[in-house]
C-alpha cells in the first residue's frame, strides 16, 4: 500500500507545483503590466498663507521654486484644468493657482498691500 501511495503523492505534488507556478507567472505578468502610479502627491492639499511665497506657489503648481517659464506655464495649465470654475472647480482655488503663477513668473496681482 505504501508503494502505491507514493506515486500518487508525487503526482499530486507535481500537479500542485505546476498550477502554483502557472498562477505566479500570471500574477507577475499582471504586476508588471499595471500602470505606473506616481509616488508624489498630484496636487497641493491647501492651507494657504495670507501672503503667498515662492515656496507655496511652487507647491501649488507642483514645480521647483526656480523652474523655467515653460514648466511653470505647463503646470499652471494642468492645475487650472483640474480646478477651473467652469468645470465645477472653485473660484477661490482658481484665483490661488493664478496667484501662484504670477508669483513664480514675477508679476504682481495687487493682492498684497494697497499703495
Amino acid at each position: 500500500m505504501a508503494s502505491a501511495a507514493s506515486p500518487l503523492v508525487v503526482g499530486v505534488t507535481v500537479a500542485a507545483a505546476a498550477l502554483g507556478g502557472r498562477y505566479l507567472i500570471g500574477a507577475w505578468q499582471a504586476f508588471k503590466a499595471r500602470p505606473a502610479i506616481p509616488r508624489i502627491r498630484r496636487f497641493y492639499p491647501g492651507g494657504f498663507q495670507p501672503v503667498m511665497t515662492r515656496r507655496e506657489a511652487a507647491l501649488i503648481l507642483g514645480v521647483r521654486e526656480h523652474a523655467v517659464m515653460e514648466k511653470i506655464k505647463e503646470a499652471h495649465r494642468r492645475v487650472m484644468v483640474a480646478n477651473h470654475p467652469d468645470a465645477g472647480g472653485s473660484h477661490y482655488l482658481a484665483s490661488k493657482v493664478n496667484e501662484a503663477k504670477d508669483v513664480l513668473t514675477g508679476k504682481s496681482r495687487g493682492s498684497g498691500s494697497a499703495f
